[in-house]
């Protein structure tokens, strides 16, 4: 590994940096190499892409197993009245 001064930063860019670095909760030092390496296009982009919805599951029950699935919910629909006094 080399070390590298870069000199004449200024004011904007340094502060720039130290709150990229804070938001990411990174080193400034790791925060300015990843930046270079994203630039310089040698950094592997983390890419995963979150879902929060069923989608995936839609159509892919058979009829006995969305018989099954309402089968096993419909004590949901039932009210404690002794819950809610």
């Amino acid at each position: 590994m080399k070390t590298l001064t870069i000199r004449n930063i200024d004011d904007d860019l340094s502060k720039f940096l130290k709150k990229k670095a804070s938001d990411s909760g990174t080193s400034l030092n790791s925060c300015i190499i990843d930046t270079l390496k994203q630039e310089a296009g040698l950094l592997k982009k983390r890419f995963s892409k979150k879902y929060d919805d069923l989608d995936n599951l839609a159509g892919t029950w058979s009829k006995s197993e969305y018989n099954e699935f309402n089968k096993s919910i419909t004590s949901f629909d039932q009210i404690d009245k002794e819950m809610w006094k």
